[in-house]
């Protein structure tokens, strides 16, 4: 029976989806069909993961994701929220896998947060996104970003089979930072990916009620689609979506901090990149200017 011999444990909005692309083209690497499976996380409730269905809540349906391995040295599990939730992850990766080889890319958690922010503003995730200087500090998206702890504990857990690997290295240059995740996981260093195409176009949208008539659900939406499947099918149906979306949808640059805003967030990871940068021996001083 294959199961997963490394984890791509964190974080989200690091460059993750380019990485799991990247890793998939290496013929020595064996991914599943999805990378967020979720297993490992946490155990979820089925009523949970209504809405999340590419989340699997068994180990029976989990080695199911890796009945089609063959002879690859590498097998993968992606579900990237494993840093976050280590008190949960953690024994759940040492219960269910033999000793795997875990790592972690981490981004300025300022820059993160507001990437988050932005995508949960995109995809239409609660009817009120609160500015990030106005969430509390239970915010999962300010949480997500105090990495020092996190690290810590999968450090303890895992030893020099765990590796920090940092975002600004893959945007200053994805081939060399991809040789160093490949060398990591044992497969061979030459090959070389296509990093000319990223996976995720960071967009917002232009007008945030027009976003939550196309994304979320409303009877205005509703009552459009009844009205359309009269006359076109539905891959017809969500082209037109895709396009009236696309075109209500601008550059991320056209979304940013204001400077009282990114003062206020880096002073409240201000104290926990000080610790990270010790744990890792790594001038982090970037993150806090």
């Amino acid at each position: 029976m294959a199961l997963p011999n490394f984890v791509m444990a964190g974080v989200q909005k690091a460059g993750s989806t380019s990485i799991w692309s990247y890793l998939g083209q290496h013929p020595q690497v064996y991914l599943p069909r999805v990378k967020e499976i979720g297993f490992l996380e946490r155990e979820f409730e089925p009523s949970q993961i209504c809405s999340r269905s590419a989340y699997t809540v068994n180990f029976d349906s989990y080695k199911v994701l890796f009945d089609g391995v063959k002879d690859e040295i590498a097998i993968g599990d992606g579900t990237v929220n494993c840093l976050f939730h280590h008190q949960s992850s953690i024994p759940r990766i040492q219960q269910y896998l033999d000793n795997p080889k875990v790592f972690a890319i981490l981004r300025h958690p300022v820059e993160r947060a507001f990437s988050d922010y932005l995508m949960h503003i995109r995809d239409v995730v609660s009817s009120k996104v609160l500015p990030l200087s106005q969430q509390s500090s239970s915010s999962f998206q300010l949480r997500k970003g105090l990495y020092s702890q996190q690290v810590l504990a999968f450090k303890e857990a895992f030893g020099d089979r765990f590796q920090v690997y940092l975002y600004d290295d893959l945007k200053a240059d994805s081939g060399a930072f991809m040789k160093q995740i490949y060398d990591f996981l044992g497969i061979d260093e030459s090959f070389v990916p296509d990093v000319s195409r990223k996976q995720q176009r960071a967009a917002v949208p232009k007008s945030k009620s027009i976003n939550q008539l196309l994304r979320g659900k409303n009877p205005i939406r509703s009552g459009a689609a009844e009205v359309l499947r009269l006359f076109v099918n539905e891959e017809q149906r969500q082209r037109l979506r895709n396009s009236l979306i696309s075109l209500n949808d601008q550059g991320k640059e056209k979304a940013a901090l204001k400077p009282d805003e990114r003062e206020y967030l880096i002073n409240y990871f201000r104290e926990d990149v000080l610790a990270l940068q010790e744990l890792l021996n790594r001038d982090l001083s970037a993150w806090l200017e």
